[in-house]
């Protein structure tokens, strides 16, 4: 859980306690004027939290894997390899991420012919491009291990609702509320793919004006790739817009497909979820 000056990380170790860790943070975005602009704050935040999202994993590997009291563990030998483990784990799944959802969309329009129309070449790729992600989401909500993930995901989420409803933050209170929620990374990722069709179809139109012809798809992949900062940024701006409007019937109109999205990637916890969500938010607001 992240508030405006402070990051928590709350997880059930395997003894059934509840080991928190918590940590001051304040986002560039606070601290340099230049960087809290519209869009930009948007692009720095998208850096910042994966970087923060590496860490969390980092710390939830070692309470998993340190023996005995993980408290007095962590920092150790075991804590090093795990960090390269899950460092070079995640350079892998980077790559595959890029070369599944970036390149493999642009290939496989690009083989269907449609290289000389920007618009249409990209709303192929895009709807491709969505098609893979809804696709390996499903696949990887079948596992296990998975299923528990969607389940913390949709703790975090009740409980965020109990306290943006300025209720206690208590398990029969959270578990009140829905799995959804409008500000969710699932639904960013959705606007970032479906904002990436125009953004991609006007740069590949300015190319074809400054260079005389379409970009081949090298050079297509490539400037898709540089411009996907850009585009998070714009879509933060979105997504912290539709969470201030939601109650409005446009806005509830355009979130559908990003809550729809949601209830594969959230599950319904049970009260030990709810309580480990719990202890995060109340540290990180105290």
């Amino acid at each position: 859980m992240r508030s405006p000056d402070r990051v928590v990380t709350s997880v059930r170790h395997p003894s059934g306690e509840i080991i928190t860790r918590s940590e001051q943070f304040r986002s560039l975005t606070q601290k340099k004027r230049l960087l809290g602009r519209p869009v930009i704050r948007g692009i720095v935040s998208f850096f910042e939290m994966l970087v923060l999202g590496i860490k969390t994993l980092n710390f939830s590997a070692e309470i998993a894997a340190a023996p005995g009291d993980s408290r007095n563990s962590i920092g150790g030998p075991v804590s090093a390899k795990i960090g390269v483990a899950l460092g070079l784990a995640l350079i892998l799944a980077l790559g595959l991420g890029i070369a599944l959802f970036f390149f493999l969309p642009l290939f496989l329009t690009q083989l269907l012919g449609f290289d000389r129309q920007a618009l249409l070449f990209n709303l192929t790729a895009g709807f491709f491009r969505v098609v893979f992600f809804l696709t390996y989401i499903a696949f990887i909500s079948t596992f296990k291990d998975i299923k528990r993930v969607f389940e913390y995901h949709g703790a975090e989420h009740k409980t965020i609702h109990a306290f943006e409803n300025d209720l206690p933050l208590t398990i029969e209170n959270a578990a009140r509320f829905a799995t959804l929620h409008p500000r969710c990374g699932t639904s960013f990722i959705l606007i970032v793919a479906i904002l990436a069709i125009f953004v991609f179809s006007l740069s590949d139109s300015l190319f074809a004006v400054v260079a005389g012809r379409q970009p081949g798809l090298l050079q297509r992949f490539g400037i898709h790739l540089l411009l996907l900062p850009l585009i998070a940024g714009f879509s933060y701006e979105l997504l912290k817009l539709s969470g201030k409007t939601r109650n409005k019937r446009l806005t509830k109109v355009l979130i559908a497909p990003g809550l729809w999205l949601q209830k594969i990637t959230t599950r319904e916890p049970d009260d030990s979820q709810l309580e480990v969500a719990i202890a995060a938010l109340k540290s990180s607001i105290e």
